[in-house]
């Protein structure tokens, strides 16, 4: 076996091109696999869960969605996802992918959910499963904690300022200059919302701070930065009268500019001197680093923002502001109050929600988290992540290993409908949480029968078996947790739900092939749910493919008008010219497409379509079984032009191996192009269509065509799905399978591959190269005009002479001419070619000049090699 694993695309529209690209890979990989001897089952899947598909029904139902249930929008939900399942199967199957597209895995299905709830009840087991408060990405707009994968990074201008914290302790008790002075400790910070949440002010141990003299009062701030400070708060006169490491005023407090409350000062590693004053607002409710230092000094989590992102009642000034908007207000005041020494605009990189495109806050909430230390989640991940995968390209072991070492718990819950709940109970009484994996093995069995939908159809009681009790204080009553789960857990399980469940395949699966993106996105929330469960990785490699991008590199993006949707491409290209777009470009970096480039590979498709009609154009009398040739009697150039292909296959093999694809698009379109075209195929055409149909000659150059057809449609199907199709329907023998897709890869064989023919032919192909080049200059100076018109006279050295000396008459029809004489060349070593017009006249059947013409008793009058094979046809 071999199994890609299918990461499931969102089933909330139409596919896009970035889409069809990861699936096209997909399909090259899987059919590349089964022609390789595979069993390479391709079962296809949906991400049916989460906000984008509830942000797109909560849209479709306006206010209306105020009025129905949990469970009613829930149904709204699931028939959104059913359409769009249905509709991006058939989008698939119109690429050429192939799948049991009758029997897909839908992250809504019953028994995945069950599953998905079995899998959280493995993690509670582990006592790895923690209600806590911290601060996590929260979008307003969506009302929903996110995940870090959720998280946009996108440039945003917010104002910065400059704010002096008063201090309340005696600073001169440890400095005897700052005695009797008024002391201001100076901030600075790009949230200027977060002001009102602040707790503390954050310095470095070890770095050097100095006290700044301007007129009665004294400004603190890093040394490294005072000038830069300075200069911001437009102060040029100052004077530095004390100089001391940070850790020397750990423990002061100042007040808050403008909420009667401290404000400590406290000591933190992360303090840089690359911005700023050195001195970092601390806010522990708006921030992972602000919050850990809160923890280790025992200050609270103090968050005075709701779900829809507005100040609480508890905030003086600011009450019921929405935060971003608060950010003018809080200016305003601090200048009210004299503590606003600066403000400008500061563009800096910011993180937006994914779905809705707004700028998000960190805030603090009660939220579901899996341990990624207490159970050693992480160290074991990270060991998994160093032995056990092959990650291509390489780089992308480094990316992941980073993003695991350094991520914080993982939020696991989510305050939306639609989604898989996260089976906990609440005592009605006492408030104690019910976590017992034998209750939440109870509930994914209901789940099987009627899916998710039953959490919130059902009462408690319902879904608890009968003799649960509390813990605490025996009652019996429970109420149900409503928050659901991450869909990155419901994706990220479905190793579980589909890899360990279905007889065809296995895990850990072979392969798993998506976005780079998604580093921090299912390859990571699918090795964290199965390291944590199992022990080892859903995975024995991870291969990455890059972004589409515009013909210059731009992102794609409706605002800029440069989205091209495949439905297009293929509407107006086909699907073969989009197939083959993936094919022909490195994608492990990203990808450019446009209109010009898919005009310029359908130029290639034509050459290699138009090759391959050429030759079973020319196989129309020809039966292997009864006309083949043994390889060891064939013309030598037929036999050479067989070394080329099998040389070809072994590249192509290797290529597919290791999921080279662009190289397999090269190596065919150089073969058709170069090898074919423009050399063997030119050449032959005397042979084919000049002699006796069952000749000698004619019927090994037919032998020749047909293995390389034959062989080609097999090792182009992976990625012409359409084309090598067409080919194998045309081409006549009794053995072959009844569609190429169900066909084996050629195999080279090594007889046919010979060192000795390929240097000959090398050689062979110079001596061509240097005729051609006078023939060139002979048609400029009106000798000929078709190179048939010309006569050559070859001087080779005499090592070259001996070597090819026998081959006269070829040589007439490698360069396509109608004479050739082969002399032997000066001392100096040079090949010389001279050019004048053919003798005798032209021959009106093979187009060549011959002496014989003139004496031909025939009419219309025909060389005598023609006047022999007509005779041998019996047509005269």
């Amino acid at each position: 076996k071999y199994i890609l694993h299918d990461g499931p695309p969102y089933a909330n529209g139409h596919i896009h091109i970035g889409t069809a690209l990861n699936k096209i890979l997909k399909d090259f990989i899987i059919k590349s696999k089964f022609m390789a001897g595979y069993n390479s089952v391709y079962i296809p899947g949906w991400d049916c869960h989460g906000l984008p598909i509830e942000h797109q029904v909560d849209k479709e139902l306006g206010d209306k969605k105020k009025d129905l249930s949990k469970a009613e929008i829930r149904e709204k939900c699931r028939a959104f996802a059913k359409k769009f399942v249905e509709i991006q199967k058939e989008e698939f199957k119109r690429l050429g992918v192939f799948g049991k597209w009758e029997d897909p895995y839908l992250t809504m299905s019953f028994d995945y959910e069950a599953t998905i709830t079995r899998e959280f009840g493995k993690f509670v087991a582990n006592d790895m499963v923690y209600k806590g408060k911290k601060p996590i990405y929260w979008c307003a707009s969506c009302k929903t904690a996110l995940a870090e994968a959720e998280v946009e990074y996108m440039d945003h201008v917010t104002p910065s300022i400059y704010v002096k914290f008063p201090a309340i302790s005696d600073f001169g008790e440890i400095f005897p200059s700052l005695k009797g002075k008024k002391i201001f400790v100076v901030i600075w910070t790009t949230t200027p919302w977060t002001i009102p949440a602040n707790l503390a002010i954050a310095l470095h141990p070890d770095y050097d701070y100095v006290a700044i003299e301007i007129n009665d009062e004294v400004y603190i701030t890093a040394e490294y930065l005072a000038p830069v400070v300075m200069q911001k708060v437009g102060k040029k006169d100052y004077k530095i009268i004390e100089k001391f490491p940070g850790k020397k005023l750990e423990g002061l407090k100042c007040s808050h500019p403008f909420i009667n409350r401290e404000s400590v000062i406290v000591m933190a590693d992360y303090v840089t001197l690359d911005t700023g004053t050195g001195c970092v607002h601390t806010a522990p409710g708006h921030g992972q680093e602000d919050y850990e230092t809160a923890l280790k000094y025992g200050l609270d989590i103090y968050t005075p923002v709701d779900d829809d992102g507005r100040f609480t009642n508890d905030v003086p000034f600011f009450a019921g502001q929405f935060v971003f908007d608060a950010n003018e207000a809080v200016n305003k005041k601090l200048k009210e109050i004299g503590a606003l020494l600066a403000e400008e605009e500061f563009t800096h990189s910011y993180p937006h929600c994914w779905r809705c495109k707004n700028p998000i806050i960190f805030r603090a909430t009660e939220q579901w988290f899996i341990s990624m230390d207490k159970k050693g989640l992480r160290k074991k991940a990270l060991k998994i992540i160093d032995k056990d995968v092959k990650w291509i390209p390489k780089w992308g072991k480094d990316r992941i290993y980073s993003m695991i070492s350094n991520r914080p718990d993982w939020c696991i819950s989510r305050q939306r409908s639609w989604g898989v709940p996260i089976t906990i109970f609440y005592c009605k009484q006492c408030g104690t949480k019910l976590k017992d994996q034998k209750v939440i093995e109870y509930v994914a069995d209901i789940f099987e029968k009627e899916g998710a939908d039953a959490w919130f159809k059902r009462d408690a009681k319902d879904l608890i078996p009968k003799g649960i009790k509390c813990l605490n204080c025996g009652a019996e009553d429970f109420i149900k947790e409503f928050d659901i789960l991450d869909v990155w857990f419901d994706s990220g399980v479905s190793y579980a739900a589909v890899c360990e469940k279905r007889e065809e395949l296995k895990s850990p699966a072979d392969l798993y092939l998506e976005g780079s993106d998604q580093h921090r996105g299912w390859f990571h929330s699918s090795l964290l749910a199965s390291v944590g469960t199992r022990g080892k990785a859903p995975y024995h490699a991870v291969l990455t493919h890059g972004f589409v991008v515009d013909g210059e590199g731009r992102k794609m993006s409706k605002s800029m008008n440069n989205v091209i949707a495949p439905n297009e491409i293929i509407d107006k290209f086909g699907a073969e010219i989009l197939r083959l777009w993936v094919a022909s470009e490195d994608y492990r970096n990203d990808i450019k497409i446009s209109n010009e480039i898919l005009s310029r590979l359908t130029e290639a498709y034509r050459k290699i379509r138009n090759t391959s009609r050429y030759i079973l154009g020319n196989l129309h009398d020809f039966n292997w079984e009864s006309d083949h040739i043994p390889y060891e009697e064939m013309e030598e150039i037929d036999r050479w032009i067989l070394n080329r292909f099998h040389r070809m296959i072994d590249k192509v093999l290797k290529a597919y191996e290791n999921f080279e694809f662009y190289t397999i698009y090269h190596s065919l379109y150089n073969f058709c192009n170069v090898d074919l075209s423009a050399f063997y195929l030119d050449i032959l055409k005397d042979r084919i269509y000049t002699v006796k149909p069952s000749s000698f000659v004619r019927r090994s150059a037919q032998t020749a065509l047909f293995e390389i057809i034959y062989g080609m449609a097999k090792l182009m199907a992976p990625i012409f799905v359409f084309t090598a199709e067409e080919i194998w329907e045309n081409i006549t023998f009794k053995d072959k399978e009844e569609s190429v897709h169900l066909a084996s890869f050629p195999v080279s064989d090594s007889k046919k591959i010979d060192d000795n023919l390929e240097n000959r032919w090398e050689k062979i192909i110079e001596i061509r190269d240097i005729v051609d080049i006078e023939l060139e200059k002979a048609r400029k100076d009106k000798k000929i005009g078709l190179s048939l018109d010309a006569r050559v006279e070859l001087y080779l050295p005499d090592k070259l002479y001996e070597t090819f000396k026998d081959m006269e008459k070829d040589f007439k029809h490698i360069f396509i001419v109608s004479q050739v004489e082969l002399k032997k060349g000066d001392k100096k070593g040079e090949i010389i070619a001279k050019v004048d017009k053919a003798q005798g006249e032209k021959c009106p059947r093979c187009w060549n000049y011959d002496p014989s013409v003139t004496i031909s008793s025939y009419e219309p009058r025909i060389c005598k090699r023609c006047e022999q094979e007509l005779k041998e046809m019996h047509k005269i």
